[in-house]
């Protein structure tokens, strides 16, 4: 964590330093510090696989539902990345755009999981 938390710093004063004379680069330097970033929590997930794969070994028949649980997830952490950088960018009504699609996105992915949900409650009523 402490190597995200200096690699933010570091992006970030470099972007500050630049912002004023060439605006280009501190935009460039500000996506290069995510990329980064981005980089180092990917390093996490090897830990998290195997979290989930305990996970479905307890969940037994309902483990068909977290792999679409995981897919939600990732769709929601990949578009609040891309609208941030919009925003960052200067771009407010692509990042607006970028985070409804993912909403869209993540509706049409849990679909299956609100229709199991019903069939469920369907069962319990008379």
């Amino acid at each position: 964590m402490v190597k995200i938390a200096l690699a933010g710093i570091v992006a970030v004063l470099c972007a500050l330093l630049l912002k004023n004379e060439k605006a280009e680069f501190a935009v460039y330097i500000s996506m290069a510090g995510c990329l980064l970033i981005f980089l180092f929590g990917i390093s996490k997930l090897e830990v998290i696989l195997a979290a989930i794969n305990r996970f479905q070994g307890y969940l037994g028949a309902g483990s068909e539902y977290l792999p679409v649980l995981l897919r939600i997830v990732g769709i929601t952490y990949l578009t609040e990345f891309s609208a941030d950088l919009c925003r960052d960018a200067g771009f407010s009504a692509v990042a607006g755009q970028v985070e409804l699609a993912g909403k869209l996105t993540i509706m049409a992915v849990s679909l299956p999981i609100l229709l199991a949900l019903l069939e469920v409650v369907e069962e319990f009523l008379p």
